[in-house]
């Protein structure tokens, strides 16, 4: 297998980039007064961006799929962490379609 220097530099180019992208907003973020407001917001971007990403699977899934999104809401509500409850309702889930239920 041979590298091609042209996409070995575009890779980093634009891994550059991003970098710089997201580094820079980060510098910029903590150098602004931000007010109660934008406290809120900013607080609340992680479990959007989570909606956001699994909400076309729940909505183009079934019944199995919905039922690992209540074990998972029910875990977070009652144990409060969002890594283990994530887990058991992936595991739900699998465990389902194992079992031929989706």
């Amino acid at each position: 297998m041979t590298l091609d220097p042209t996409i070995v530099l575009t890779i980093l180019g634009m891994a550059l980039v991003t970098y710089a992208a997201r580094g820079g907003g980060f510098l910029i973020v903590q150098r602004l007064p931000i007010g109660p407001f934008a406290r809120r917001f900013l607080d609340h971007i992680p479990g959007a961006t989570f909606a956001a990403l699994i909400a076309p699977a729940v909505f183009a899934g079934g019944p199995l799929e919905w039922a690992g999104v209540v074990v998972t809401a029910a875990i977070v509500r009652v144990a409060g962490h969002p890594l283990p409850a994530m887990l058991t309702g992936v595991a739900v889930v699998a465990i389902g379609r194992q079992l031929g239920w989706g």
